[in-house]
């Protein structure tokens, strides 16, 4: 990283620790409520005492991050709980103080919020994904309980990244990437705008430092005259909706960087064509002018064609309401017209914030509101999940959407992810329909499974009784509940048809041995079960069926050991016909010495990135990257998994391919071979192609040594002038 200054404040120094307390009173007492501010002096005392001498890795006292903490809740308009739980947040987990502890001193309320947003303990998981999948899964149900405790965490993540840069750079890697991966996507299906805003921005300048500082670059040097012509446009925009007699307010943007990059990375396009670079904010005070003000716009400028929102008549999930239209002027400049009420404003900016209420005595938001039921079914379906890597891998789709309307035949609406199919809805729809799904109709008209669907279709699902779902679904469903409900099934009768096959080989390789099964005794399966790590027979059998231990080998244990000799050498030339692993002892499955190992041809994984083994029938274990698409279509079959790891390091090289999209120009080719040189990086194979009306692509085949020599030469190959991406292929 380097050490040139990030764009945000730092956090107070030490002797303003008791005046920012002040101020957060004064703030909580402008608020209105006329709350007993009492509770919220215990809360810092009590806080104080128990943080006492920590230090925050900046060196300043810990008390600021959590008074900070509750400045950003206070400000947000939430209530004494809330700012009191920000105060508390970190006691739990970073103290010796308990939660019986927090009940006792402050009430259950308070305790409960503080709970949800304590981390589970590192003791007794296997892994840090294992323990980040549950204190995810334990945050979402709290979360469904009480949505302050994902405000609190939203406002403790969002001090954590202002303050980033005080950890090393991994810290700063791993705490960015969950941030725009987890968090800003639920502070967007919050409504949260301003907060998905600057935690997406603080999150890319750790994760791309040298796109972030090239795109700000680009803003700046655009800024002057940008903000010029908006100015221009405001002014004339503002004479003619008063002349109109629509009486509004107007703001001016430019579009921020994280949100150019992703559209420039989606898009293949230069920051020159970005339609909507700068824009426009109609505030006026009521949806019939929003409509007038549209009016207003199109009869001064030509619209660009297929960039017309109305999210006010459709609102997205999180009840986000604007008109957005794209207009261009008689110089070609472009840009984007949004059109929206105060109310309408304040849900974009502020989401569930600013619709915090009381009922009924109760505080907090009122759970039978619209803008919560995507979050009821998110947990719904989660629960399904018990996979730590499956868990976070569909939380992560779940919370990403781009969205896409579509109708029942009578009229019903429903919002399904962008890239969904006639499955996707037939599963939304019920089970059994998903199940039983052979085809839809959309808008009358028959189309396949594999139809993506488009806003304002309407359809309508076919049935067939006794069909059943296949595995080639799962590579065309985009929510999570018709991707687990499909696993689900596959695996129940997957399973069911490994026991039977795993029986089946067993009673055979007995009757060759002359094994009267029959005579074998309860206490004998047992113990083989035992030493195969499987708790009764019928796991057993399915652990044979799906090829992950030898009948003959079980059978010969059962035997007594009598035909042990003559299956371990029967085993061992079977095991030398088989084709040899790809890098012998460079992976290993965990617990298990006598298993060929292989690299998955699709993905080739590399030494040091994150891999996952799964037991093919016949050919061994294929081991995938966890990045791997195939992996998601595979791994339904939880039997068939298994742990694998690298071995000890040693010299060798691993394939793998690289895609990269330019600017087609003379002297690229040679540049990007120069870092591969510089890295000592062995080209196996060079292909280009170019059309000259699109972005070139050139694929490489290369030898790496391992997936940190491998993020540097993508980092280095991005650096390059004329570089669009640069993406690893994973593909046989």
């Amino acid at each position: 990283m380097s050490s040139e200054p990030l764009p945000f404040s730092p956090a107070p120094p030490v002797d303003t620790i008791s005046l920012r307390f002040q101020e957060l009173e004064d703030k909580v007492q402008r608020a209105g409520r006329h709350e007993d501010l009492s509770l919220l002096r215990h809360a810092f005392r009590f806080a104080s005492e128990k943080h006492g001498p920590q230090k925050r890795k900046s060196g300043e006292p810990y008390l600021s991050h959590p008074l900070e903490v509750a400045h950003l809740l206070a400000d947000n308009g939430l209530d004494l709980v809330s700012v009191c739980t920000g105060l508390l947040h970190d006691v739990v987990e970073d103290t010796r103080v308990t939660t019986k502890e927090i009940e006792k001193e402050f009430g259950p309320e308070i305790a409960r919020c503080v709970d949800g947003v304590t981390k589970l303990s590192r003791l007794g998981y296997q892994s840090s994904e294992a323990r980040q999948a549950e204190n995810f899964r334990k945050m979402l149900l709290a979360m469904v309980e009480d949505i302050r405790v994902m405000l609190v965490k939203l406002a403790d993540r969002l001090h954590n990244m202002r303050t980033l840069r005080f950890l090393s750079p991994e810290k700063q890697q791993e705490i960015a990437r969950e941030t725009v991966e987890i968090y800003a996507p639920i502070a967007l299906r919050l409504g949260m705008g301003k907060v998905r805003s600057e935690l997406e921005d603080l999150a890319f300048c750790y994760l791309e430092p040298d796109m972030y500082r090239e795109i700000t670059r680009q803003i700046e040097s655009r800024r002057e005259a940008s903000e010029e012509f908006l100015a221009g446009i405001k002014e004339t925009v503002g004479k003619n909706l008063a002349e109109a007699g629509v009486e509004t307010r107007i703001e001016g943007r430019i579009k921020r960087a994280y949100s150019i990059h992703q559209k420039l990375k989606r898009q293949g396009i230069a920051i020159d064509e970005v339609y909507d670079l700068l824009a426009l904010r109609i505030i006026t005070d009521s949806v019939k002018n929003c409509y007038a003000a549209l009016g207003v716009i199109h009869q001064q400028w030509r619209p660009v064609p297929g960039r017309i929102k109305d999210f006010i008549a459709m609102p997205r999930p999180n009840l986000y309401q604007s008109l957005h239209t794209s207009v261009i002027t008689d110089q070609g400049q472009t840009f984007e017209v949004q059109i929206r009420t105060e109310e309408m404003h304040a849900m974009a900016e502020e989401g569930i914030c600013s619709h915090w209420k009381y009922k009924e005595g109760r505080s907090g938001a009122d759970m039978d509101d619209r803008r919560m039921a995507w979050l009821r079914q998110l947990v719904e379906w989660q629960r399904e999940v018990k996979d730590s890597s499956d868990f976070l891998s569909t939380l992560k789709i779940d919370l990403y959407p781009e969205e896409v309307y579509v109708f029942t035949p009578k009229g019903k609406l429903v919002v399904l992810p962008r890239g969904a199919t006639p499955i996707d809805f037939a599963y939304g729809i019920h089970t059994e329909v998903g199940h039983t799904c052979v085809g839809a109709k959309v808008s009358s008209r028959i189309v396949p499974l594999k139809y993506q669907l488009r806003n304002g279709d309407i359809i309508e699902i076919i049935t067939q009784q006794g069909n059943q779902p296949s595995p080639d679904w799962l590579s065309l469903v985009k929510t999570s509940r018709a991707r687990n409900k499909i696993k689900q099934w596959l695996n129940a009768h997957r399973r069911q048809k490994a026991e039977e096959i795993g029986q089946k080989l067993l009673e055979k390789e007995a009757r060759r041995l002359k094994i009267p099964m029959k005579k074998i005794s309860a206490e004998a399966v047992r113990q083989i079960c035992q030493d195969y790590g499987c708790s009764q027979p019928p796991d057993l059998f399915a652990a044979l069926g799906y090829g992950r231990y030898s009948a003959r080998a079980i059978a010969a244990k059962l035997a007594g050991g009598e035909a042990a000799d003559g299956a371990a050498a029967e085993n061992s030339q079977t095991a030398s016909a088989k084709p040899a692993p790809v890098e012998p002892g460079a992976l290993v499955v965990k617990g298990v010495d006598d298993i060929l190992v292989y690299r998955a041809r699709c993905c080739s994984p590399i030494r040091g990135e994150p891999i996952v083994g799964y037991v093919t029938r016949g050919k061994g274990v294929a081991v995938h990257s966890k990045n791997c698409p195939n992996v998601q279509n595979l791994m339904y079959e939880a039997e068939r998994r298994i742990d694998v790891a690298w071995a000890q390091a040693e010299e060798t090289t691993y394939r793998t391919r690289l895609q990269i999209f330019v600017d087609d120009r003379p002297g690229i080719l040679n540049d990007l071979t120069g870092i591969l040189s510089g890295e000592s990086v062995n080209i196996v194979a060079v292909e280009s192609r170019s059309d000259r009306t699109s972005p070139a692509l050139i694929e490489l085949r290369l030898e790496i040594r391992d997936v940190g020599q491998l993020e540097r030469v993508m980092a280095a190959m991005r650096r390059i002038p004329d570089v669009r991406e640069v993406t690893r292929s994973y593909r046989a």
